[in-house]
């Protein structure tokens, strides 16, 4: 289909907003453009599907992702936005929404909304609980209303606070998928009770993401860092200039054997990785002129901040295969009932195929730190596992277990623990648990805290049956993806999460009981 006939067809779409229309005409416009300059092998493994963009744009001119240091611009001011310091909790709020509408993101959306109890603790004087309530409650409508786009992200925690508080009951009350929410959880912080309230909300709306604070924080300075769009893990004040992702199950069906795969294949398109990752982080600072912003003149964020992220998908799959490589050799790996097998032998039911997928994850952490980038954080990229997206068809998002084969959540969680050490900018499983947890949400409280303690970064869950479901790590409600081709949705995730479900089976994950019996067992 020509440009032309792309713009006829968005212009004339019978479901779309007009802002929805503008923002995937500005697509339209940029995608016209030559892509950024790449070698042909480059661009060959971009066509054979092993190494994908995510479709950021063939120039891109802005971040994917960024985190500005918000309570340094409540406490200074704006002098390109005309806006004084903040005095009180309307005159904050106020200046957080106006700022927001500055925010870019690889989704025009911004995708941080700061710490927002941190942020707001220090103008609650004078208020008491009704009238933050109140207040909160039309915050948080105005933000799912005006910014309607699920991968908007707000953090809160680990201190115990009213507004952390008042925000878990608001959302819990709301459930909107907008915005998306982590609770940082830190034991010598977090009380029992917070932290109680939280995971008692997984079990009604399944939020909050909970983020194992300590693990995150070793990764990043003392500036801090924000958990952002789904689950990605980046520097404050900073954030991603890129993410470049890397099909694992393509990968190990080049290789002749497992050998081969860890030795030449990974290696190879590995570099091929860093190669677009170079190519796209260098038009963004050396051509767009986006680090000539007020954000960096105000500095509320700084250039050397930003991070590419090197991201995978598809560990499964690759597991299976090079375990059917390893048994009968490649022509019986490719296509063969062993290259998806969900036996016991296959990845997340097996030691021997656990612990292949954890050689993985090692040797791709240590190819991330020790492979320097122009445009980097402290020189580095940061390892991601990726959380798919809704035309990826056949391959398992990140490092998880395919959906519809999860364990019960004791032996998921601690087939996938190990693997989180390596993952610096995020990685999440959705653990499916039985609705039954609804009548005793202790149990899901015990479930996270035992994860953490295993050495989970992140802790998610989906709970059958509700109807604000998480996707890829983002939220939308069941109801919309039954309406939205009969209408379209005023939010502009509902199309994503529409095509997930064709596509990726987000609604074939098997629900688990919780079983109470083998909790001794995860302590040990």
């Amino acid at each position: 289909m020509s440009l032309q006939e792309n713009i006829v067809q968005i212009v004339s779409h019978p479901h779309l907003s007009p802002k929805q229309k503008s923002n995937y005409l500005a697509l339209e416009a940029e995608n016209s453009l030559p892509y950024v300059a790449v070698s042909e092998q480059v661009s060959n493994a971009m066509k054979d599907g092993i190494i994908c963009d995510m479709f950021e744009g063939h120039a891109p001119f802005k971040p994917r992702y960024v985190l500005p240091d918000y309570a340094k611009y409540l406490k200074q001011g704006s002098e390109y936005l005309a806006l004084l310091p903040a005095e009180d909790f309307d005159d904050a709020l106020n200046a957080l929404m106006v700022l927001y509408h500055h925010v870019p993101s690889v989704t025009n959306i911004p995708v941080f909304l700061g710490h927002l109890d941190a942020l707001l603790m220090p103008f609650v004087a004078g208020l008491d609980a009704d009238a933050i309530y109140r207040k909160l409650t039309r915050f948080w409508i105005l933000l799912d209303r005006i910014l309607p786009d699920a991968f908007m992200h707000v953090n809160i925690g680990p201190t115990d606070n009213i507004i952390c508080r008042t925000l878990l009951r608001i959302d819990l009350e709301l459930q909107q998928i907008a915005p998306n929410l982590t609770f940082m959880y830190e034991p010598a912080i977090t009380p029992d009770d917070l932290l109680l309230q939280a995971t008692t909300n997984i079990c009604f709306c399944n939020k909050p993401h909970i983020a194992n604070y300590s693990l995150h924080a070793e990764t990043f300075d003392k500036r801090g860092f924000g958990i952002v769009s789904c689950y990605n893990a980046l520097p404050l004040a900073g954030g991603a200039n890129t993410l470049v992702r890397l099909n694992l199950k393509q990968v190990a069906l080049k290789a002749t054997s497992i050998d081969d795969f860890f030795q030449q294949v990974l290696p190879y398109y590995g570099q091929l990785t860093f190669e677009l990752i170079e190519a796209r982080s260098a038009f963004l600072h050396q051509q767009s002129h986006f680090f000539d912003s007020f954000l960096v003149k105000e500095q509320l964020i700084v250039e050397d901040r930003f991070a590419p992220m090197f991201g995978i998908y598809g560990m499964a799959e690759a597991v299976n295969i090079l375990q059917a490589l390893s048994a009968k050799g490649l022509a019986a790996a490719i296509g063969s009932p062993e290259a998806t097998d969900l036996s016991s032998n296959a990845y997340g039911h097996s030691q021997a195929a656990n612990e292949l997928g954890l050689r993985i994850s090692a040797s791709l952490a240590n190819m991330v730190t020790s492979t320097p980038v122009t445009y980097g954080y402290k020189g580095r990229a940061l390892l991601h596992s990726q959380s798919g997206i809704s035309v990826d068809k056949d391959v398992t998002p990140g490092v998880r277990i395919p959906y519809g084969t999860e364990p019960d959540p004791i032996s998921h969680i601690q087939a996938l623990a190990k693997h989180h050490q390596y993952y610096t900018a995020g990685i999440s499983d959705i653990l499916s648990i039985d609705e039954t947890v609804k009548s005793n949400p202790q149990a899901m409280f015990q479930l996270c805290k035992g994860a953490f303690s295993l050495g989970f970064r992140e802790f998610t869950a989906n709970v059958a049956n509700n109807d604000l479901v998480r996707v890829t790590g983002y939220m939308v409600k069941r109801s919309d993806i039954e309406t939205f081709k009969q209408r379209g949705s005023r939010s502009n995730t509902s199309g994503l999460a529409a095509e997930a479900a064709i596509n990726t089976g987000i609604l074939q994950r098997q629900a688990r009981v919780i079983a109470h019996e083998q909790a001794p067992f995860f302590y040990e």
